[in-house]
Order: C-alpha cells, then structure tokens, then sequence
C-alpha cells in the first residue's frame, strides 16, 4: 500500500512541474508581457513610455529565464519565472495587476465557494444514485422508458435556463429566496439555497443518466445471479452488492467535479452575485487581470491532480484488488 501511494505521489511532481511551465509559456512566451500592458491600457492610445510604465510596476520587465545584468544568485532569481511562477508551488500567488493580495482574495471567498459547492455535489450525487437504481429497479417497465426521456430531456436543456428561469420562478415570482447575493453566517442559507436547487437540477439528467448505465452493467454479472439464487430481495441486491461493485466508476466521476468545490462554479457565481472565486475569475478575465487567471488556472489545476490523486487512495478502500497489485 505505501508503495502504490509513493508511485502515485511521485507522478504528481511531473505533472505540477509541466503545468507550471505550460501556464508559464502561455502566460508570459505566446502572451508577452508588452501584450498584456496593451490589452489592460487599450489598444489604440497606449504609448511605449506607458507600456514600459504598466510592466516595470508589475515586475514583467525582468527577463523570462536568466537575467544576464543580475550578479550572483540573481542571475536565475531575478527573473519572471522565479518571481511569478515558482512561488506558485508554495501556494505564493503574489499580487494582482490591479495591487491586492492574491492569496488573501482566494482564502476570503473561498467559503461562499464552498457553500454552494459542497451541498450541490452532496445532494446531486445521493439524487442520481437514488433516482438510478429507482429506474434500474423497474427495468424494462414504462417507469424505465419515461425516466430515461425525461432525463434525456434536462440533459438537452442549458444551465442558463435553469439559472434565469429559476431567478424568476422562485426568486422573482414567488419571492421565497432572494434572487442575488450573499450573506455571512446563517443568513447564507436565503442566498445558497436555490443555487444549490438549482445545480442539482441541472445535472440531474446526465447524473442519473450514468449511473443508471453503470447500474445495468453490474446488473448482469455473476455474482449478481448468485445472490438472487440465494433468494435476497432485488432491492438487497442493487442496494448491498450492486451499488457496492459500481463504486470505482462513481469515485472516477466525483473527483472531475473536485476542483469546482474551491474554485467554484463561473456562471453560478456570476448569475447570483456569489462572491465566490468562480466570480472572482470571472471578474479577473474581464478585467484582463493575469496574474489572478494565472493563479487560478495554476490553484484548479493542483487540485484536479490532488483529486486525482484521493481517488487512486479511495480505490483500495473499495477494491482489494488494487492493494494486491502492491
């Protein structure tokens, strides 16, 4: 077992080490710091002396890899990538473009992220997995062939109108939850209430979807016949046996919604005025802030691979074939 988490520790050093530099190139190599000053002052009257102004304040004007005028140390650590992309490696996200403290920003709204975040992957995943083995438990009935229309159907339908749809609905007609915004403490829950509705409808359709797939695969295998000749109910048996095999497919599909958990979700945040880091990438893109895209692209990517990374631990919870390939 501590084998197989070394060899799976070690493999995520490469993997940080590429995405460091391949958010580098594209950052400060195909996107120059000259073309950043440009689009942040405007293309048509942006001066040299003003571009020359814009980077030396942000520290873009150093060299990319070696500073040939530096002495010393210098030489290597006076430079773009040391200053702006090694640091990232220490969760140091230095400052924005526009002067605030990236690391503060990211851990003050990291909290409304989660609390939309957390409460739609929870109650999403037990719906799909209910409504799933629901329909898995009355296969081949028209409950079955109108479910899986009916999920076909939410499918087909775009977030957006979930979102506008259920502001108005709910928030505009009826008035229950406030349509935008956010509030600390336990007034959070008027403003994460129907976000949280609302993510989980969404998904719903290509949740259930899924896990009705995965369902019927296990369905058919031996063991499965094996303990309906023991004569266990079929609802023991897709509860206990079937939803117990189809365990590594689920945990594959929870660790790709991970990330969304810290970074948020973008048209959620931005729709209800969440301060959340969703919105705060948002507002950063639009704003044409790099140094906060960078972070974030650098924050999302780190903990795609941590969830990667949890995954492969939770396979020898739930397989003991994996321990005994260590």
């Amino acid at each position: 077992m501590s084998a197989y988490l070394l060899r799976r520790l070690l493999t995520t050093v490469p993997l940080l080490i590429g995405i460091n530099l391949l958010t580098f190139v594209l950052f400060f190599v195909i996107n120059s710091p000259e073309d950043m000053a440009r689009m942040h002052l405007g293309q048509k009257h942006v001066t040299q002396e003003g571009i020359a102004k814009w980077t030396h304040e942000r520290g873009y004007d150093l060299p990319l890899f070696y500073n040939g005028k530096a002495e010393g140390l210098e030489v290597l650590t006076k430079t773009i990538f040391v200053e702006k992309s090694l640091g990232l490696f220490l969760f140091r996200f230095g400052h924005s473009d526009a002067g605030r403290d990236i690391g503060a920003d990211i851990r003050q709204r990291m909290g409304p992220s989660l609390a939309i975040a957390v409460p739609s992957l929870i109650v999403g995943l037990l719906m799909d997995i209910s409504l799933a083995l629901l329909l898995v438990f009355f296969r081949l009935t028209y409950l079955e062939v109108w479910g899986a229309a009916l999920c076909i159907m939410l499918m087909s339908i775009s977030t957006l109108f979930y979102i506008i749809g259920g502001q108005f609905l709910v928030g505009k007609c009826l008035q229950w939850v406030p349509i935008s915004g956010y509030d600390s403490g336990l007034e959070a829950i008027r403003f994460i209430v129907l976000p949280v509705l609302i993510g989980t409808l969404a998904g719903v359709g290509s949740g259930v979807r899924w896990y009705r797939t995965l369902f019927l695969e296990e369905i058919e295998q031996d063991y499965v016949r094996t303990a309906r000749a023991k004569g266990l109910s079929e609802a023991k048996v897709l509860t206990v046996h079937v939803l117990k095999n189809a365990m590594i497919p689920i945990l594959t599909g929870v660790v790709v919604v991970l990330p969304l958990l810290f970074t948020g979700s973008l048209l959620t945040e931005s729709f209800f005025a969440i301060p959340g880091l969703g919105s705060y990438t948002i507002d950063a893109i639009n704003q044409q802030d790099f140094a906060i895209v960078r972070a974030m692209v650098f924050l999302g990517s780190f903990l795609y691979i941590l969830g990667l990374l949890l995954t492969d631990i939770s396979y020898m919870l739930v397989d003991p074939r994996v321990r005994l390939q260590d």
